[in-house]
């Protein structure tokens, strides 16, 4: 009778210059001890983002990722792209009218 055992691994974790943590999570099917089947879920944080439910190793690196300035260069770059976009939103609705 052949044994079938479900493995979830964190195998990769990934810091990109804004901050943001990116991770993946593999889950391996072995099969008496050999691996015939694997999937990845990957998933992503912003800094500043609550950590709970998370991967303890997921987590670790996090925070020491986010720094208060992190943080803060975060935060500004997502206003700075916002306004951007109402800004953009904006003159094309002005575009609109004088048609």
């Amino acid at each position: 009778m052949s044994t079938f055992i479900e493995t979830k691994v964190i195998d990769q974790i990934t810091v990109t210059e804004n901050g943001i943590v990116l991770y993946r999570e593999a889950t391996r099917i072995l099969k008496d001890g050999d691996q015939i089947a694997q999937t990845y879920h990957r998933s992503s944080l912003t800094p500043g983002q609550a950590l709970t439910g998370q991967p303890a190793n997921v987590v670790a690196i996090c925070n020491v990722a986010w720094t208060a300035e992190v943080i803060a260069a975060y935060e500004a770059q997502q206003v700075a792209a916002v306004a951007a976009l109402l800004a953009a939103n904006q003159g094309q609705n002005e575009t609109n009218t004088n048609v």
